[in-house]
């Protein structure tokens, strides 16, 4: 759920826009993404789409930001730098300061002014981020910047060319102590999730989360992919303008976390929707580079059984043998 002042602050920006209007802009912002895909096309071209994008998207990319950001928040990592690249109109550095109150700094490269001139209204509404530097820029490799101690990408990466890619994950993780990059839940996203862990990881930087483990993803490409989901309310101008009914909606997205710490990590990682039977719980996990595993626990098994029950797609699992021993 979005924080109650970014709430608030959306609706008041929003309140100047017709719905109808909102509803347009926001089918031409879905069908341009769709077409023009991976190309580092501009999605964003003007006010009202960037009104449209904070309406609808933006609570969702806070959702999947703020659920990755949660799962890589380790003991001990306490940033106070925060470096958002391709930031949109903030959602990432609304999920940093929920995070990680110890952030005092932060800074955000977007290259949309309309976007730009969102997030620094939607900031002003926190005391945490109302001093944060918005700096117009396209992100690209050899840009200068400042190092930070957490550098976030979220719903970015995948829409610049794909040969400008590799040398921007490893621009990211330049005086970097954590990165953490976000995208989409598609095959095109967790490819590209995967090209950017295999960059981390040979830069010498312990992946954090999801994985467990910092050797081959036992995910072979093409056959399925690593992906999560985050649950979050719908309000009323979001149902008017998505023409839609439910009053949730469920955001899937693929992410990465790496430190250039050896902090400490999940022994596994729960991959789908446990499935609970009477006195059961089954959970596909992975834990090392060799195999997704799946683990079944029984209610015979305790505080181990009453752990499970309470576990859900995303969480961290104690590193367990396949029969679902003990953890170890």
């Amino acid at each position: 759920m979005l924080p109650r002042e970014l709430r608030a602050a959306l609706d008041r920006e929003l309140a100047r826009y017709p719905a109808h209007d909102l509803a347009d802009a926001a089918a031409r912002l879905t069908e341009r993404y769709r077409a023009g895909a991976a190309t580092g096309g501009v999605h964003l071209r003007g006010e009202a789409d960037v009104a449209a994008y904070a309406a609808v998207r933006m609570p969702a990319t806070y959702a999947a930001t703020a659920a990755a950001l949660h799962r890589a928040a380790v003991p001990g990592f306490l940033p106070r730098r925060h470096l958002d690249a391709g930031g949109g109109t903030g959602a990432a550095i609304w999920a940093a300061a929920t995070t990680w109150p110890s952030i005092e700094e932060v800074t955000v490269i977007e290259r949309d002014p309309h976007a730009i001139g969102w997030g620094r209204r939607l900031a002003r509404a926190s005391p945490a981020l109302s001093g944060a530097t918005w700096r117009r820029a396209s992100v690209r490799p050899g840009l200068d910047r400042s190092a930070a101690d957490l550098v976030t990408m979220t719903y970015a990466l995948g829409e610049l060319p794909p040969e400008d890619r590799p040398r921007t994950v490893r621009w990211l993780a330049a005086d970097a102590t954590m990165v953490v990059v976000v995208e989409p839940r598609t095959p095109a996203g967790y490819a590209t999730i995967a090209t950017a862990r295999e960059i981390l990881a040979g830069r010498g930087m312990t992946i954090v989360a999801p994985c467990p483990h910092d050797g081959p993803c036992p995910i072979r490409r093409g056959e399925d992919w690593c992906h999560f989901s985050v649950r979050l309310p719908r309000s009323a101008l979001h149902r008017k303008v998505k023409a839609g009914t439910l009053g949730f909606e469920d955001e899937r997205f693929s992410y990465v976390a790496a430190t250039t710490s050896r902090w400490p990590r999940a022994g596994a990682r729960v991959l789908r929707h446990p499935r609970r039977r009477k006195g059961m719980v089954s959970l596909r996990v992975c834990a090392d580079e060799d195999a997704v595993r799946d683990v079944t626990v029984s209610r015979r098994q305790g505080g181990l059984y009453r752990l499970a029950r309470d576990t859900g797609w995303g969480d961290a699992w104690p590193r367990t043998g396949e029969d679902g021993g003990e953890p170890r």
